[in-house]
């Protein structure tokens, strides 16, 4: 059924070309308004003329989920708007403020179904167990579990967050449907009022899954570090090439997706070609955008690889940051030398977890180099907190 609704209706399914994620996205918000308004009407008919609230409480679950998917169809058509002066980086974030809605929308049912669970807790009614009941939630779950699975494929299709909560939503309904199946068998065979139970049951999850959504979508809007494998896919372009010697001061600024811009900075031998190194610099940019879809900036350092007194006394600065903690690294390294002392001018990238650390670090290096060298170096350190 995917294949065929993504053959109907996505006429190309490359991700990196344009419209292609819009048309995806509008894909799956259309198909779960139909499944999702389908599967409530039906829940809902038989939630009230069994007298379960659980059912009639998931059968609300599915309407929001129907809700949801409305705002997900607006979120990408929105989202695709081109750039414009007033907005320059685009309008991709819609996305992530669609799931920002969705979460929202969502809370506030869960709250009205504890009330309407709560009611049924004090004061129980006997469920009508009938054929319709069963069938209507045993095939909710079925179609819960292709939507998970169409919504995973199509989420990983064009990396989309927003489309892989859609995905776990559906799987966490199948699960809820599940228990809601349950406390119907359970109450028809031992005749236990469990029916407010599972209905509060069901009304504390969907609570805590609008929790756990807006936490997802509030953190990119936020501006949370880039992930560690977009991380990977921007250094693989670099070092790629065997002219950079080093990178540092990654920084990725996040847009929404498609729309990612990212800085760094890249060491090159300082005697090559500076119209070669500006040119290989134009390639990778090129070529991170092509492959990950990121506007990459690369600054330039030139760096000294020949000069036997540098490389030494840079050898020995890294070995006391690595004594002290392996995470610790230095970059844009440079000595400036003098009648009486050098200066060692360079940056250190520490944890955020050390923030406290910078004087005594710089104490130690400073001490090392006093004992080892006899006070012929002076520092001047930098220190940049990294993730």
């Amino acid at each position: 059924m995917t294949k065929l609704l993504l053959k109907l209706f996505i006429r190309n399914r490359n991700p990196q070309e344009s419209g292609t994620r819009a048309a995806i996205g509008k894909l799956s918000g259309a198909v779960g308004i139909f499944c999702n308004l389908l599967l409530a009407t039906a829940k809902l008919v038989v939630g009230i003329l069994a007298g379960a609230v659980s059912v009639a409480a998931d059968a609300m679950n599915n309407f929001s989920d129907a809700a949801s998917s409305i705002v997900t169809l607006i979120g990408f058509k929105l989202a695709e708007k081109p750039a414009d002066s007033e907005h320059p980086y685009g309008h991709a974030r819609f996305e992530y403020l669609s799931g920002l809605a969705v979460a929202a929308l969502i809370i506030v049912i869960g709250f009205e179904l504890v009330k309407t669970s709560l009611d049924k807790i004090l004061h129980p009614s006997a469920v009508v167990v009938s054929v319709p009941l069963i069938v209507v939630l045993a095939a909710s779950m079925a179609v819960k579990l292709w939507m998970c699975l169409f919504n995973r494929k199509l989420g990983k299709l064009i990396d989309s967050t927003a489309l892989l909560a859609v995905s776990a939503d559906s799987r966490n309904d199948v699960i809820a449907t599940g228990a809601v199946l349950l406390a119907t068998v359970v109450e028809q065979l031992t005749h236990l009022a469990v029916d407010g139970y599972m209905g509060m049951a069901v009304a504390l999850f969907i609570l805590y899954s609008g929790a756990y959504l807006a936490k997802q979508t509030i953190s990119p809007l936020l501006g949370e570090a880039a992930s560690p494998e977009l991380r990977q896919k921007i250094v693989r372009v670099l070092d790629g090439n065997d002219r950079v010697l080093g990178w540092h001061d990654l920084m990725v600024h996040d847009y929404g997706p498609g729309q990612r811009f990212a800085s760094i900075h890249v060491e090159m031998d300082q005697k090559e070609d500076p119209l070669v190194c500006h040119e290989i610099i134009d390639d990778m940019e090129r070529l991170c955008f092509e492959k990950h879809q990121v506007h990459l900036v690369i600054h330039y350092d030139p760096v000294v690889t020949d000069d036997p007194e540098i490389q030494a006394v840079k050898k020995e600065i890294e070995s006391i940051l690595t004594g002290l903690d392996s995470r610790l690294t230095l970059h844009d390294f440079r000595m400036v030398r003098g009648t009486g002392h050098s200066n060692l001018i360079f940056d250190v990238a520490l944890p955020h977890d050390m923030a406290g650390q910078k004087a005594s670090i710089q104490q130690t290096i400073n001490d090392t180099l006093q004992k080892e060298d006899g006070g012929v170096y002076h520092t001047v350190i930098t220190f940049d907190l990294v993730d």
